[in-house]
């Protein structure tokens, strides 16, 4: 296949030095690139409350952490661009506004709820339960939930994120699993709680659920 081919000269080209080689590059031949379409979910075929289910990429940071997963940043992502029908790279957020700290002599607020991520409204945090739906698109790794709402913009269709920690689950990954759907959720559809034995004889839990619907 043309896109493969040209995925191998990518790699050709990182391993003999003509392109130079960040970290995130060591594992573009660790996945098969047919994989990651639309018609397999983009890399995870199964909805990550049932067993056995594997994420289908990492977005983020720390790619040296999931060296057998496709990392969305990089040089991949130019022949990715080429190939609308399989995921694609999110753009970088903007750099966030630097702020100058100053002493104050108020009292400290009541702590609050952090807000939603621009572009979002959420349905439902701090929950035990993950989204459990057939609507669902696809599902991998992040840093952060704004990782995450930087995926669905990615992805046609999705208007819905869910962000938790899979705890001993994930092949004991402690980032963030990110699921994507096309509709929105609310706390009633979060029925994913776990309870599912790992091959270390661990039971996984959820924690820190969260659900953010695209605005309008």
């Amino acid at each position: 296949m043309k896109f493969a081919a040209t995925l191998t000269t990518l790699l050709s080209l990182v391993i003999t030095g003509a392109i130079a080689e960040p970290s995130h590059t060591t594992n573009i031949n660790a996945f098969n690139v047919d994989a990651l379409s639309r018609g397999n979910h983009f890399g995870a075929p199964q909805h990550p409350g049932r067993p056995g289910a594997k994420p289908g990429w990492y977005y983020g940071k720390n790619p040296h952490k999931h060296p057998r997963l496709p990392c969305l940043s990089g040089p991949i992502c130019k022949i990715l661009k080429k190939h609308p029908k399989y995921i694609q790279c999110p753009r970088p957020p903007p750099p966030k506004p630097t702020t100058t700290k100053t002493r104050s002599v108020t009292p400290s607020p009541t702590p609050t709820l952090p807000p939603a991520p621009p572009g979002y409204t959420a349905t439902f945090t701090n929950a035990t339960g993950a989204t459990q739906a057939d609507d669902y698109l696809t599902f991998g790794l992040v840093d952060t939930i704004e990782d995450c709402t930087a995926m669905c913009n990615t992805v046609e269709g999705c208007n819905f994120v869910n962000t938790y920690n899979d705890v001993n689950g994930k092949d004991g990954s402690t980032q963030l699993t990110c699921s994507l759907y096309s509709r929105c959720h609310t706390i009633a559809d979060a029925t994913n709680t776990g309870g599912q034995t790992q091959p270390d004889g661990s039971i996984n839990f959820i924690r820190n659920s969260d659900g953010y619907c695209k605005s309008a």
